[in-house]
């Protein structure tokens, strides 16, 4: 049996993605039924970008299967810089059951889950933010029912790892994506196409547009991210500017569906995204999509360990039991 990792959205197949779901949705209403990391077993987590929600969510998600977090943090290990991510992962392997880290660079995960046994996991780089995806889409399914067939409008900078992730997501999942923002800053066209080619196995489809109308018509999702990144703070009033067009304000939520779901991965800035009255509004689902980080990791870890056959039989029953609808 090999090792499943999970470093960007279609890591998981569509039936895959829907098991996942299922099971965080059995694991949100019974929170520590299933002991995937019992021993206490230890989950290595690595953070160079600073967090709040991915921290607590994969600290407490772990604790609560069981485990141990070890959380490490930039300049506490010798990760990529006195050792290589290769070496590292050969060390890690023999000590610890689960890998994550929230990272930069794609390819210094793709290392790290080539070298390693243990599953790794994509607590955020600079290409995809996967496990919010999950956290999403939990969400979207809990309040609205079938994700199949939904339609989700993403507003803002289009370039950046939240757009590529709802798009990859959102089409797995076979929903309508349709992702607004500005020319120069659109999704790369590869991602585009491994979207496209998964939306043809699933029903979904991508739509990328400039006209943020085209992305909200009827959109029974809507969602939105910081135009202004880690690292892009130089750049802040040119991208205020830039995208000014596309803030999810009243006028914007009055052109998406009656009843239309706005999610927000955090943190935001009221004002400048999105406004305070949306995102404090009836409309929001953007707290329960915090909270539901820690249920879908929570799936992820045990799917994870199952999958990879990490786990042991009482953990493998409970999963497979679990993940069925």
């Amino acid at each position: 049996m090999s090792t499943r990792h999970f470093l960007s959205d279609l890591d998981l197949a569509p039936e895959e993605l829907d098991r996942v779901l299922t099971l965080a949705a059995r694991m949100k209403a019974d929170p520590y039924a299933i002991r995937a990391l019992a021993g206490p077993q230890t989950a290595a987590v690595f953070f160079d970008k600073t967090s709040t929600r991915t921290r607590f969510s994969f600290s407490a998600g772990i604790s609560a299967l069981g485990g141990s977090p070890l959380v490490i943090n930039p300049g506490e290990s010798q990760l990529g810089h006195k050792e290589s991510i290769a070496d590292t992962a050969r060390v890690l392997e023999r000590m610890v059951s689960v890998i994550i880290w929230r990272t930069y660079a794609q390819s210094g995960l793709e290392e790290m889950a080539a070298h390693s046994a243990a599953p790794v996991i994509n607590a955020l780089s600079d290409d995809y933010h996967p496990c919010q995806l999950l956290a999403d889409l939990l969400t979207v399914r809990e309040q609205l029912g079938e994700l199949s067939g939904r339609s989700l409008a993403y507003l803002g900078d289009a370039a950046n790892n939240m757009a590529n992730s709802y798009l990859l997501a959102g089409v797995n999942a076979g929903m309508h994506v349709r992702i607004a923002g500005p020319d120069g800053h659109r999704p790369d066209p590869a991602i585009v196409a491994a979207a496209e080619e998964r939306a043809a196995v699933t029903g979904g489809s991508a739509t990328i547009t400039a006209d943020p109308a085209v992305a909200l018509a009827d959109a029974d999702v809507v969602a939105t991210d910081t135009w202004v990144s880690m690292g892009q703070e130089e750049e802040k009033e040119q991208r205020l500017r830039l995208f000014g067009d596309y803030r999810v304000d009243a006028a914007a939520m009055a052109q998406a569906a009656e009843g239309a779901l706005v999610l927000h991965c955090l943190p935001a800035y009221r004002g400048v995204e999105i406004t305070g009255e949306v995102i404090d509004g009836p409309q929001s689902a953007v707290w329960d999509e915090a909270e539901n980080r820690l249920h879908a990791q929570k799936a992820l870890m045990a799917w994870l360990l199952v999958e990879s056959g990490r786990a042991d039989e009482q953990t493998v029953s409970q999963v497979r039991a679990a993940e069925r609808r």
